[in-house]
């Protein structure tokens, strides 16, 4: 192992730093900057989970009622609610031109926790596999351990 000279005349050893085995493998924080590409709203079926208070929100926004809102754009999953898809598998909130999102201010956190879900943050691989995916992952504005983690807690996916 390296030694240190103090001038002192004692030498100690230098102790390898290993990262603290506590934090998850960000604890340095990741980066995430929204390209505003659309990938994250496009692709197979799925589901956009939706609450009662996201869905007035959503509602609200659209100048409809929670009733009207919902009898266009959401769908029961057994027990739960999820924002209705085209036949592509596009969120129907997606504008295909501008591949931005039409209610982006009242966006449901699943949305807005993206791309920090449990799943795309587990292990590197798991990142690496959303960076190779959604390319304003892994650049951009770096998210303290802090931020991702409240961000991870929102939603479980």
């Amino acid at each position: 192992m390296p030694t240190v000279q103090h001038t002192d005349g004692f030498q100690n050893i230098a102790m390898n730093k290993k990262p603290d085995q506590s934090k998850p493998w960000y604890q340095d924080g990741l980066q995430f900057e929204c390209t505003q590409c659309g990938g994250c709203c496009t692709g197979g079926p799925g589901y956009v989970w939706v609450n009662a208070t996201e869905i007035q929100a959503m509602a609200d926004f659209a100048g409809m009622t929670v009733e009207q809102f919902e009898s266009v754009y959401v769908r029961e999953v057994g027990l739960r609610k999820s924002l209705k898809e085209y036949s592509t598998g596009d969120c129907v909130f997606l504008d295909t031109e501008s591949k931005g999102c039409t209610v982006y201010s009242a966006r449901p956190r699943q949305c807005r926790t993206w791309p920090f879900w449990d799943s795309n943050i587990k292990t590197p691989e798991d990142w690496q596999a959303t960076c190779d995916f959604c390319p304003g992952s892994g650049k951009g504005r770096l998210y303290s351990l802090e931020e991702i983690q409240d961000r991870a807690s929102e939603i479980r996916i």
